[in-house]
Parts: structure tokens; C-alpha cells; sequence
């Protein structure tokens, strides 16, 4: 908890940035920042269509970073979330079309409770 409380107020660029966008709910999505969701902490989640959406830099593509994104990417698949990994030079060079995959991704996985068409019929009507 506090981990996330201390990377929210430092995030870097891409994060923030992209932050500001999301904070003005484009098309109506609702989404969080640095969302616990142990053992991890998503960079962005929009839980109403359960998507984590991942800034990934250079360092996600060295190493053994890419198999840890992977089992990461399948617990949370495990746990109901699709991943949408975007690379952090796309925040910084073209935030709207960024924005617009986001809300792209989140209206195909639709929302996962239909809203209520109005209170239930009364006792024997249909």
C-alpha cells in the first residue's frame, strides 16, 4: 500500500502523463493508478471491464523481463484481467492514439454486468 502511494506521487513521465489523460474518463471508462493487485501493482486498471493496462519501457524487453511479464499477463488472465501492454515511446509520441487503443480495448471487452432495464415485474406480470 504504501509502495503504491509512493510510486503514484513519483511516477515517471509516461505514467503521469498518460494519468492526466485518463483522469478525464474518455468514453466513460473509469480507471485506477497503480492498482494493487497482489502480488503485483497494475500501472492503470479500468476494473468496470477488469483490463490492466501496462506502460512497458526498454527494460520490459532485456533479460528475463519478458518471461516475468509473461507469467504476470496469465495471473491476471487467471484472475480475469486482460493485459494491454503499450510501449512508454508511444505515450510520449502520439498520447491520442494511445487513448484511443485504451478506450478501444476496453469497449471490446464490453461491460461485464448489463445495467438494469428497470426495476423487476411485480408478482404476476411478465
Amino acid at each position: 500500500m504504501k509502495a503504491a502511494r509512493r510510486d503514484r506521487q513519483a511516477g515517471n513521465l509516461p505514467e503521469v502523463l498518460l494519468l492526466q489523460q485518463l483522469r478525464k474518463r474518455p468514453g466513460g471508462f473509469k480507471f485506477r493508478y497503480q492498482f494493487p493487485c497482489h502480488p503485483y501493482r497494475l500501472d492503470f486498471a479500468c476494473l468496470s471491464v477488469r483490463l490492466a493496462i501496462e506502460i512497458d519501457g526498454e527494460v520490459h524487453a532485456r533479460g528475463d523481463q519478458p518471461l516475468r511479464d509473461e507469467r504476470r499477463d496469465l495471473f491476471l488472465a487467471d484472475h480475469g484481467f486482460a493485459t494491454l501492454r503499450i510501449p512508454a515511446r508511444d505515450v510520449l509520441r502520439d498520447m491520442d492514439s494511445v487513448v484511443a487503443a485504451i478506450v478501444g480495448a476496453c469497449r471490446e471487452r464490453g461491460p461485464l454486468h448489463q445495467p438494469l432495464a428497470g426495476p423487476p415485474p411485480r408478482s404476476g406480470e411478465e
